[in-house]
């Protein structure tokens, strides 16, 4: 079984906000497939199956700076270990749309991620962040971007962005961990130019082959004309 735990802060004042973008993704989870929320303790849970997995989706319920109180509960009550945990957060230094898969690591200054720790005395959980990036505005304060409601573009691309977080969850479910960080730890732009690569490389390599063919048809063709010459000379010969 894993918990698969959203953080954020409960509460329509912050429902929108940046800072739930944990909460969002294991609330498109519940819909897809068709779990339904109850209360456990210090969180909202709603349990069902993922690719045969048995999953519980966590919401903590009391505030981000205190997760790891709720969150450490039902590590006790379910019996899991820390690495049983998949923890979808918020992160400033990610751009906006893209992610990252980890095994493990440090908050990164994350209060919600040093509340976990300091409950379950350990940094070895698996954590996927969702980039929401930082303001434009350099002196922008950063708690009032991270407890902001983005604008109607930048919400467009932010629920894109958890909808691909949302997506990456089955395929940690059913590859792993080392193999779902290879598939979506991927920075968009070396991607790019990866893909640029080999179609490059490709169109070399087909240049390559029509050059051959069309040399190749060049010999035949010079081969053919001295043969329809050699008996041409040797008909010449005969009469």
């Amino acid at each position: 079984m894993k918990l698969i735990v959203g953080l954020g802060n409960p509460g329509a004042q912050y429902e929108k906000t940046r800072h739930n973008v944990g909460f969002h993704v294991v609330d498109f989870l519940a819909t897809t497939y068709s779990m339904r929320w109850e209360r456990h303790g210090r969180a909202m849970i709603a349990n069902g199956t993922i690719h045969g997995e048995k999953v519980v989706l966590v919401k903590p319920t009391t505030f981000m700076n205190n997760s790891g109180e709720a969150v450490g509960e039902l590590v006790r009550w379910f019996k899991l270990d820390p690495g049983d945990l998949l923890v979808i957060y918020d992160e400033l230094d990610l751009p906006l749309g893209q992610m990252r898969l980890r095994g493990s690591g440090s908050s990164g200054g994350h209060n919600g991620i040093n509340s976990l720790i300091s409950h379950l005395h350990t940094n070895e959980f698996p954590r996927l962040r969702v980039g929401i990036g930082r303001s434009a505005h350099a002196k922008s304060d950063t708690v009032k971007h991270v407890l902001g409601v983005p604008g109607n573009e930048e919400r467009i691309d932010l629920e894109i962005s958890e909808r691909k977080a949302a997506d990456a969850v089955p395929l940690y479910l059913e590859k792993g961990l080392d193999a779902t960080m290879n598939l979506i730890n991927v920075d968009p732009e070396a991607q790019r130019k990866a893909e640029e690569k080999k179609r490059l490389k490709l169109e070399r390599r087909e240049q390559e082959k029509r050059l051959k063919a069309e040399r190749l048809a060049q010999e035949a063709a010079s081969k053919q004309s001295e043969q329809d010459q050699q008996q041409s000379e040797n008909s010449s010969v005969s009469d």
